[in-house]
């Protein structure tokens, strides 16, 4: 049992009395001794080596004797007692670095300096360098530049001794301060003596040497000196000369250390511009086109890319200005901001801003990933979030006086009225005479529009009956009318798959529409209306090199300008003539419509388009909404557009989502109805340069393109394109018409105007509950004491899916289900459908007339600049005088980043947690009532993913609706929902683009999630639904419960490899793709009981 002990003390004594020997020849420190040192170094380290418990304490002591020899045999300790990994960890945290520099400038001294001690101690340098934070500070104030610098320069051709002063020089490098000390040493020019001529003979380094100019180059003064030593055509010529040699390409990494340097020095305006000169481009352009057969060098491809796109030289627009094509004359101009500064004579529009100071760094160039959602709050995760205590607890605010809010009570009339039958019916008269009198406004200023049937400029499309033969082939040709000016189109007959459309409702609606253009047409898909297809639409799968293979595309009009055609066929800033006349070779386009947004095109090539969006009215930017029309078209022709002046850095268009298209001679044909469209889809950064103005003050930002490719199958078809499913002003008008049309004697519904808006447009206010049972007191009072939920939708114009889920909603509160019913018995709902009608009229994508984000006006809007949040936000502080404030307020959005639907919400105590900040238990107590709702909507709801909510408040956000609704009016379930416009990544629909149908589907499953609060709130209960709702929302399933959401088990896909699309997309937080796992099954027996609408609400 002690034997392993004697053993032990046996070893210790031996390395004792070595160490006490190295601690004499420490003393001595001769050159003869130094073999000496060695072989006890060597017997010390065998010894510690197989010895457990004093291994580390013996090399401890063993360091800290080698440490004062600071002479030429202290060298040959350390490289004796230094490996890798660990050891160099130790030496250094020793002070080991600090002894190597010292080391280094004494053995400097010596003329000439000993060749082999020089090349040890770079050897250990360059171990202990990458485990030094601190290395290049220790090495300048230790005058160590210099002198590696210097050693160079005496044995260029002593290749043994390079190597490892190249190494080291390359970490010295990583210091910025150091680059520029070594680029005035001369160190640049003498990289290029190593790297240059083209040579195969040592390579190894060659690659170091590299990777030492392009640490050098980083620095924008070194990348001057190489342009101003017109260094930059030999770069490009040594690239040459290595792609034409390397032909099994086994030197990669020496050609891309080449495009290293390049990139780096075209950082700099004048490396830009001499990379220009120097053909650069068609340099680059030809190699990597030779390049991407070979997927193993997409590394060479991309940096070449990303050096080509930055050297492009940068350009205006197409346009005049920047501001929008309509212009309208604000009542009053503000006295600052971005508003103000359109009215300024003196400030210049759109200039390019090529100095230095604004370059992107490398990290902003390859990975684009700002947003204004969410992206950019990503990088700095915790800036943005509030840390105000008083701030963050909600507390009432006063704000207008009760007596200035009294006027709002005429909205309220439900919770005085008293249901008299003479009362009750005068009141279902005054309704019926404002929605026909709606209907007939200013008519004679619209008696010039025209309906499409008597458009023209499509084949006509005739049979006989006068009926609609819905879903044959309809598409020939038929004789043209003899009375009319061109053909007639037959309209589909789509009253039984869309009850709540009428074409001649609509266009009586469209007269009724004020827009700032006075537009006098209708577009086609409005005016037939949009049948959810019954097909699948899945995400589509990205073809890899798509990106880049549309940049080189672009790359070409440059390099061969002779083969861009460059001709204008459609411009809304020629108002006179916008169509321009050809002979019959380019597409005709049109956006002269409700809600259009296209304000030029361009054909550069036979089928290739450039297309320009019109800005925002009183803006210069938010270019994101279009919505256009395209005829003249070749049958079985592809083509491809170029939406080129887009702002958001990223979009779901590189992750699976697709544009949308309408066939009229489809519609005619029977299938009435927007679909998926486009291939070879990607976004990305142009070379169109944005103003710092357009810019929101910011330099050297660019515009993103959308690109897409699509062919056409009818001939003589007249198409429309679309950011999302369209979804009008008129149509909303012709909607709440049908609603009302159809509303049963049990159904309370008044439609009021809320206001007026800027435009002239009436702002509908919808209140929908039930009647009550009878006029006995009992039933009044319980009618007049039902909670209210105020909804609603559609503040910013672009943002179409959310009118959906709001049609939804309204569908299923206007049923004849029994869910229906009891929700209608639980609530009151105050609805205000759409708080934009401006914007979506005149095809703004964020703001209305004023040129104003209206979801940043909350905290005090101006009743004549935002006049409908100012009248919303009057009703619920009229609510909140009178007792009365809403159990949930909920605002519909859409979501251009992230797939799925989700909520954001206001808790003080997540926020708190998001924080560093002190607060007390009491300061962070709160009802968790705020999860309730998106809680259950995660369980009944396919599309509702409860891992993408929030509940965090941003100091950014403050003046949202939903931020200001939870903290003035003091109400703890204020939502904003959050529905995407691309598609799922869970559930029943993942892998699935969204339609319509899906977002009808969500506003109802919205109006099922009310329902199940109601219970949970303790308002009612009504045990016999119990087993209704399960049978319809399928929560007798088996649910599997994961921490991020609630899924059907049968609908739960198997796991698929995910796509790193991370280069294509140049966006480092890019999502992976998935495809659909399943079939999405549907149950038409559930259809009915939701809505007695025959077109929604499946679940």
């Amino acid at each position: 049992m002690n034997k392993p002990k004697m053993t032990t003390e046996k070893g210790n004594s031996k390395v004792l009395m070595l160490l006490a020997q190295l601690e004499r020849i420490n003393g001595e420190a001769t050159v003869k001794d130094a073999e000496t040192a060695r072989q006890v170094t060597a017997k010390i380290l065998h010894l510690i080596q197989t010895q457990g418990e004093s291994r580390h304490t013996y090399k401890y002591n063993l360091q800290s004797s080698v440490f004062n020899l600071c002479n030429r045999s202290a060298v040959l300790l350390m490289c004796s007692l230094l490996g890798r990994g660990r050891r160099v960890g130790v030496f250094v945290s020793k002070g080991g670095t600090g002894i190597l520099f010292q080391l280094l400038i004494t053995a400097s001294k010596e003329l000439p300096p000993n060749e082999e001690l020089m090349l040890q101690l770079h050897s250990l340098l360059a171990k202990a360098g990458p485990k030094d934070r601190k290395f290049g500070v220790k090495a300048r104030l230790s005058g160590a530049l210099h002198v590696t610098v210097n050693l160079l320069k005496e044995n260029l051709q002593n290749t043994k001794l390079l190597l490892p002063c190249l190494q080291v020089l390359r970490v010295y490098c990583a210091n910025s301060v150091n680059a520029i000390s070594l680029g005035k040493n001369g160190a640049v020019e003498l990289m290029f003596k190593i790297v240059v001529p083209y040579s195969k003979k040592n390579t190894s380094l060659l690659k170091v040497a590299l990777d030492a100019l392009g640490a050098l180059l980083k620095s924008k003064t070194n990348a001057h000196r190489a342009v101003d030593g017109s260094l930059v055509p030999v770069l490009l010529a040594l690239y040459l000369d290595w792609h034409r040699n390397d032909t099994r390409h086994r030197h990669m990494q020496i050609r891309k250390g080449l495009l290293v340097c390049l990139r780096n020095i075209t950082n700099i305006k004048l490396g830009r511009k001499a990379f220009i000169e120097a053909d650069g481009m068609r340099i680059l352009y030809i190699t990597s086109t030779e390049c991407l057969p070979v997927r193993t060098l997409d590394p060479l491809v991309n940096t070449s890319s990303l050096i080509m796109r930055k050297c492009f030289p940068k350009n205006r627009l197409p346009l005049p200005s920047m501001k929008s094509t309509f212009h309208y004359q604000l009542p009053h101009i503000p006295a600052a901001g971005p508003v103000a500064q359109l009215y300024m004579d003196d400030v210049a529009d759109d200039v390019v801003d090529e100095s230095d100071d604004n370059e992107e760094t490398e990290a902003d160039t390859e990975n684009d990933t700002e947003n204004e959602e969410d992206e950019k709050d990503h990088r700095a995760v915790n800036d943005d979030i509030e840390t105000d205590l008083n701030k963050l607890h909600p507390k009432r605010s006063p704000g207008r006086p009760f007596e200035e809010l009294r006027v709002y009570e005429r909205f309220f009339l439900e919770l005085s009225e008293d249901f008299q039958v003479s009362i009750l019916g005068t009141w279902r008269q005054n309704i019926r005479a404002k929605i026909n009198q709606d209907k007939h406004i200013n008519q004679n200023e619209f008696k010039h529009i025209q309906s499409p049937l008597l458009l023209g400029g499509i084949t006509a499309c005739c049979v006989g009956g006068g009926g609609s033969n819905l879903g044959s082939d309809c598409g020939s040709e038929g004789p043209e009318d003899e009375g009319g000016e061109g053909g007639v189109l037959e309209v589909p007959d789509t009253a039984l798959l869309l009850p709540l459309h009428d074409p001649d409702l609509y266009v009586e609606m469209v007269k009724g529409t004020h827009s700032v253009p006075k537009y006098l047409e209708v577009a086609y898909p409005d005016y037939f209306g949009h049948v959810a297809p019954t097909f699948r639409e899945p995400l589509l799968e990205r073809v890899y090199g798509v990106q880049r293979s549309k940049i080189f595309q672009d790359i070409e009009r440059l390099i061969h300008p002779n083969d861009i055609l460059d001709k204008v066929v459609y411009d809304l800033d020629v108002p006179s003539c916008p169509v321009i006349e050809d002979d019959g070779e380019s597409l005709k386009f049109n956006s002269q419509f409700e809600s259009g947004n296209l304000r030029k095109a361009v054909q550069v090539r036979k089928y290739e388009y450039d297309l320009v969006l019109n800005s925002d009215i009183n803006s210069n930017h938010y270019h994101q909404w279009f919505y256009f029309e395209v005829s003249g078209m070749r049958v079985g022709t592809t083509y491809r557009f170029n939406i080129i002046n887009c702002e958001k850095s990223n979009s779901q268009f590189n992750y699976g989502m697709q544009v949308l298209m309408y066939s009229v001679q489809g519609a005619i044909s029977g299938r009435p109805c927007w679909v998926r469209t486009g291939t070879d889809i990607c976004y990305y950064k142009n070379h169109f340069a944005r103003s710092s103005i357009a810019a929101g003050g910011q330099k050297g930002k660019s515009y993103y393109t959308l690109t897409f490719s699509t062919s056409f199958s009818h001939k003589d078809d007249v198409c429309y394109f679309a950011y999302h499913y369209p979804y009008t002003y008129s149509t909303l008008k012709m909607h709440l018409s049908k609603l009302e049309a159809l509303r049963t004697p049990q159904i309370y519904l008044r439609q009021d105007v809320l206001c007026e808006t800027l435009g002239g447009n009436a702002c509908p206010l919808l209140t929908i509950t039930a009647m009550p049972e009878s006029n006995s007191t009992d039933h009044i009072c319980q009618f007049r004491n039902r909670p209210l939920i105020f909804l609603s939708a559609r503040v910013h114009p672009g943002e179409t899916n959310a009118s959906w889920v709001m049609k939804g909603t309204l569908e299923f509160l206007m049923g004849t289900s029994p869910l229906a019913a009891s929700l209608r018995e639980s609530y009151i709902f105050k609805i205000v459908p759409m708080l934009n009608p401006d914007g979506v009229v005149n095809g703004n994508h964020r703001c209305s007339l004023s040129g104003e984000d209206l979801n940043r006006q909350w905290q005090n809007p101006s009743p004549e600049l935002h006049p409908t949040i100012y009248h919303t936000k009057s009703l619920l502080q009229y609510l909140a005088h009178i007792q009365r404030a809403p159990l949930v307020f909920c605002d519909y959005h859409g979501h251009s980043r992230k797939k799925n639907v989700f909520m954001y919400g206001c808790s003080v105590k997540e926020t708190v947690w998001q924080t560093n900040i002190c607060a007390a238990s009491s300061d962070l107590h709160e009802d968790l009532g705020y999860r309730a709702l998106p809680k259950i909507l995660s369980q009944i709801a396919p599309v509702f993913s409860m891992a993408s909510c929030s509940f965090v408040v941003e100091r950014s956000k403050e003046s949202t609706a939903r931020v200001v609704v939870w903290r003035e009016i003091g109400i703890q379930r204020s939502y904003t929902m959050e529905s995407t416009l691309c598609g799922c990544d869970q559930g029943k629909y993942k892998g699935l683009q969204i339609g319509t149908r899906e977002l009808e589907e969500m506003g109802a499953q919205f109006c099922l999630g009310l329902l199940r609060l109601k219970r949970l709130t303790g308002l009612h209960n009504h045990q016999h639904l119990l087993d209704l709702e399960s049978d319809i929302t399928g929560t007798q399933s088996k649910v599997v419960i994961c921490p991020t959401t609630y899924v059907m088990e049968e609908d739960e896909p198997s796991i698929l490899e995910a796509i790193d699309y991370s280069a294509e997309s140049n966006d480092e937080d890019a999502e992976p793709e998935n495809e659909h796992g399943s079939e999405v099954h549907e149950n038409p027996d559930h259809f009915d009981q939701l809505s007695d609408s025959e077109t929604n609400h499946r679940v």
